[in-house]
């Protein structure tokens, strides 16, 4: 029986998990209404919110855009969300998203 509660754990958290992704953030004045935490992500659909992590930090933003365009990083967040996040003066910072 313990094996079993094992492996369902593994399961849910390997699938939890694949839709998780690390790397480079950088943040850009989104398209949003004033205040608004959005992203820009290249294949995640219009709407979706994905929940970004930085440090200990967790905010949730709406994906409105298209990008990030330079080569190495993963999202672009608002300057709203990357103040929450605390990223907003470094500029670039290594982020998890689900």
């Amino acid at each position: 029986m313990k094996t079993a509660i094992t492996s369902a754990a593994m399961l849910l958290f390997t699938s939890c998990m694949a839709n998780a992704e690390s790397g480079l953030a950088s943040y850009y004045h989104g398209i949003g209404r004033s205040g608004e935490m959005t992203c820009a992500h290249r294949r995640r659909p219009f709407g979706s919110m994905i929940i970004v992590s930085y440090h200990g930090k967790s905010i949730r933003c709406r994906v409105n855009d298209r990008g990030p365009f330079i080569r190495g990083r993963i999202i672009d967040v608002s300057t709203t969300a990357a103040r929450a996040l605390g990223i907003l003066q470094l500029g670039v910072a290594h982020v998890v998203i689900e």
